[in-house]
């Protein structure tokens, strides 16, 4: 169903990497859930790779229900590059992922990230030196510029496609919107047209099985990658694929099965990480569930103080009492509390619509500057 160099894939549907939540038991939730193939891990430091950091080991850690796996790798220096990626490959990795597009200025200072995207030629010279030691595919994930007056997607991807990468992954957005703003469509669209023989995969602000489908129809893109959408609906992926397939829109899971996948992904939180580390790990995760669940703000407040599985069965017990004020008999919220669905910045009238644009400071100047 999708090509990625020498890789075969069953789903043109992508979990994207997101650093600190996209770990080993996120990953097996996901592919339980279904429709999704390849998923691919936090971004992980190549040089902390080589010198086998027991953190970045950690970030790499899977099994055999999660396949097939790429890994995400950021750095600046080829021959590290090369190496981490050598190391992934020895351990049955399936394709390797760079990562051009993170905003967060710790991986910009270093030169990787966003700031890749200004140094062409140099760039365009560390996929090669990677993609000629490799027998598996490498991948780069990218932003459609620096900021608004420094589009370069387009002409990093014709470049990045001449030096043997097998698909680019593209976000919607500037370097300079981090996660904020609208994203642009045609900005995808732009990067399609500009590398035609490529797969390119479409990404940003993916919430729901219609904003999917209409990314690929208004990009051309030959796939779709979801990050954060995947947070507020882990069905994202298997409801996509039957609305694409069927042209049939799946109806929303249910409170009850929105429990069983909370409890399912903290219990393997637990199994990977341990109790204790497992259970504070999940304070942030759980926040992002709540967010189908209607009124949630005890259960908002006290999740985030957990410490052990007690204290985890004891939180939500009380939660689930507290909200059947909200329901009905059938257990389902009523009119009044019942939730907006989601919807992609993309698909909001433009006259309507107000949002706030989180800039993160970048450089002024053209890029010779940068």
């Amino acid at each position: 169903m999708f090509q990625m160099g020498t890789l075969g894939l069953g789903s043109n549907l992508f979990l994207s990497p997101l650093a600190g939540y996209t770990n080993l038991p996120f990953r097996l939730v996901i592919r339980e859930v279904g429709g999704v193939d390849l998923c691919t891990t936090d971004l992980v430091n190549a040089r902390s790779l080589i010198e086998r950091n027991p953190k970045a080991l950690k970030l790499i850690e899977t099994n055999d229900a999660d396949r097939p796996l790429a890994v995400q790798l950021f750095g600046a220096v080829p021959e590290e590059m090369r190496d981490a990626a050598l190391y992934l490959e020895s351990l049955g990795v399936s394709a390797i992922d760079i990562n051009m597009g993170c905003p967060v200025r710790k991986v910009v200072k270093t030169g990787g990230g966003s700031a890749m995207m200004t140094e062409l030629p140099k760039t365009q010279a560390l996929v090669r030196c990677m993609v000629e030691a490799l027998n598996i595919p490498v991948t780069a994930k990218m932003r459609l510029g620096w900021d608004d007056d420094n589009i370069t997607a387009p002409d990093l991807a014709r470049a990045l496609a001449d030096a043997g990468c097998a698909t680019i992954f593209i976000h919607g957005r500037t370097r300079a919107q981090g996660f904020e703003g609208t994203v642009k469509l045609d900005g995808i669209r732009r990067v399609v047209e500009a590398v035609p023989n490529l797969p390119v995969v479409g990404n940003g602000d993916v919430t729901s099985a219609e904003a999917a489908a209409l990314m690929f129809e208004a990009t051309g893109c030959a796939g779709v990658s979801v990050g954060r959408g995947a947070f507020y609906n882990p069905w994202i992926f298997k409801n996509t694929r039957h609305y694409i397939e069927n042209g049939e829109l799946l109806t929303e899971p249910t409170f009850d099965e929105r429990i069983r996948v909370l409890r399912r992904h903290y219990e393997l939180m637990v199994e990977v990480f341990g109790e204790d580390r497992g259970s504070v790990m999940f304070r942030k995760v759980a926040p992002w569930y709540a967010k189908r669940f209607g009124p949630a703000k005890p259960f908002n407040k006290a999740i985030v103080q957990i410490r052990t599985r007690d204290e985890f069965e004891n939180v939500l017990g009380d939660y689930l009492d507290w909200r059947t004020q909200f329901t009905d008999a059938s257990g389902n919220l009523r009119p009044q509390y019942e939730l907006e669905p989601l919807m992609a910045s993309f698909m909001k009238d433009p006259e309507t619509s107000v949002e706030s644009r989180k800039s993160i400071p970048v450089p002024k100047g053209p890029v010779e500057v940068w």
